[in-house]
């Protein structure tokens, strides 16, 4: 299945004194690769900036703008138009021990180290090695999503944007960036290259053409055994139309949509709209 979707995600700060300067930087446009085509893109910022544009080391687009006129208010909206397609069945299946051959290990070193978001766990690891038991890598990856899954509670407010995939594990709850980390630390462990996403879902699976929705901001992972292919561990299903993605990285540290540094008083509001809006 086929859609085009138009995504509209509009991120709103309010500050208790003037801001006199800021330096920001915006991941937020959607990538091409053989599921999705990006049509169009475009990024404002209110009050009014010019962005420079650039590909960090992670493949993810960077718009890089700041702001010299004091403000009150700061409004990003990020604008695009995608088209999506199911992914494809992994076409590449690798073994166990290719899984662990020199090469595989140093050309995905970074996607199978600890991070902050992500870190080593005796437990955890522990869980990963007996659901390895007896299944191919990309078994795997099904398996551990699906605990994941079925172990934590969707539920907000109870992790925070730091919180690391042991702090949702133990809270037994989380949002769609603790799934995402959680998963990450347990295929890591059974040394399974894995990345994290950001991006969007469409929320609903029979929306009309025309029709316009609050979609979310999501996560999901990647993990490479044979090649890259995806797998939401949120919503225990496959990568398809209705998810447009945005960044990769080790962990949400490396994908955080929007950023920076301002010298004035502290954000009082911070407002977040994510409308997706079905094409065709």
């Amino acid at each position: 299945m086929k859609w085009r979707l138009r995504v509209v995600h509009t991120t709103g700060y309010r500050y208790a004194t003037a801001v006199t300067q800021s330096y920001n930087e915006a991941r937020l446009t959607p990538r091409h690769d053989d599921r999705q085509n990006l049509m169009v893109a475009r990024l404002e910022s209110v009050p009014a900036t010019r962005a420079y544009k650039y590909t960090d080391y992670w493949g993810t687009e960077v718009n890089s703008f700041d702001l010299h006129v004091p403000h009150t208010e700061l409004k990003v909206i990020a604008a695009s138009v995608v088209e999506t397609t199911d992914q494809p069945e992994p076409s590449v299946a690798a073994t166990w021990s290719q899984l662990r051959s020199p090469e595989v290990l140093d050309a995905y070193a970074e996607y199978l180290e600890w991070t902050d978001y992500v870190p080593k766990h005796r437990e955890l690891a522990a869980v990963a090695r007996s659901l390895r038991k007896g299944r191919t890598p990309e078994d795997t990856v099904l398996a551990v999503s699906k605990w994941v899954h079925d172990k934590l509670k969707y539920q907000r407010g109870t992790t925070g944007v730091h919180s690391s995939a042991v702090d949702a594990w133990q809270a037994g709850e989380g949002v769609c960036q603790d799934y995402a980390h959680l998963t990450l630390a347990m295929l890591r462990a059974v040394d399974i290259p894995a990345r994290y996403v950001s991006g969007y879902l469409h929320t609903k699976p029979d929306a009309e053409v025309g029709e316009t929705v609050v979609g979310e901001s999501h996560a999901w992972v990647e993990a490479w055994t044979g090649q890259w292919w995806g797998f939401d561990p949120t919503n225990d299903i496959s990568i398809g139309h209705r998810h447009v993605w945005v960044a990769t990285g080790r962990d949400y540290g490396d994908v955080s949509p929007l950023k920076g540094i301002y010298s004035g008083g502290a954000a009082t509001a911070i407002e977040v709209t994510v409308d997706m809006t079905r094409l065709a």
